[in-house]
């Protein structure tokens, strides 16, 4: 396991070509996932803290970053349809929907399945947040990976707005996470959230995403 004592030793700092994304830079990034790491990286809304799925230890280290509370959805950033087809259950409408929305600036709530651990549902609702960023960086960690990121969107509680300028990320970040990814600017605006489980959609918050298709 990597760094259990986060706050000893400083963050790497990887500058990874927005459009040219460097396999070693990028194989590299994803040996820290997999080693327990925290790590900052671009997605198409803004940048995010993440880490793999099943590091406990590390999911908790992202709350105290960002000051959330045992209520808070992490989002799974996946690489592609059939990924959250593993984690969320989809029927075809909701595939067709996703199909015709992803890559892009969207988190859908779904009904986990069994795949997803208990900690990351949300208690009452056992409900997960799924999306597939169309960001070059993110989806090249992801194809490296070969599972989702567990994710939410880099913002200090202090904060309302996410942070943007990987030096800054630096600045504030640098003994609590182990990787801070340049990959340049990738925009402010949260994703649209879209309730999958009921009918029809709910749009939960307007953000990036084109939310015409779930307005009343």
């Amino acid at each position: 396991m990597i760094l259990e004592a986060a706050g000893s030793s400083m963050a790497q700092f990887f500058e990874i070509h927005p459009q040219n994304p460097q396999p070693r830079l990028v194989r590299g990034s994803v040996d820290i996932l997999l080693q327990g790491g925290v790590i900052v990286y671009p997605t198409d809304s803004s940048y995010a803290l993440g880490c793999e799925i099943g590091e406990k230890s590390a999911m908790e280290r992202i709350r105290r970053i960002r000051g959330l509370d045992e209520k808070h959805n992490f989002t799974l950033v996946c690489r592609d349809l059939s990924e959250i087809t593993t984690y969320a259950r989809i029927d075809n409408q909701a595939f067709r929907l996703l199909k015709s929305l992803t890559p892009g600036p969207y988190t859908f709530i779904f009904q986990a399945t069994k795949q997803v651990p208990r900690r990351l549902l949300h208690p009452r609702r056992k409900t997960i947040g799924i999306r597939v960023p169309d960001n070059v960086v993110c989806r090249a960690l992801l194809r490296e990976l070969d599972q989702p990121i567990l994710s939410t969107t880099l913002m200090l509680p202090q904060d309302d707005m996410p942070l943007t300028d990987p030096y800054e990320m630096r600045e504030l970040l640098d003994t609590q996470v182990d990787l801070i990814i340049d990959g340049g600017f990738c925009g402010l605006e949260p994703t649209t959230v879209v309730n999958m489980t009921q009918e029809p959609p709910l749009l939960s918050r307007q953000g990036k995403g084109d939310a015409s298709l779930f307005e009343e």
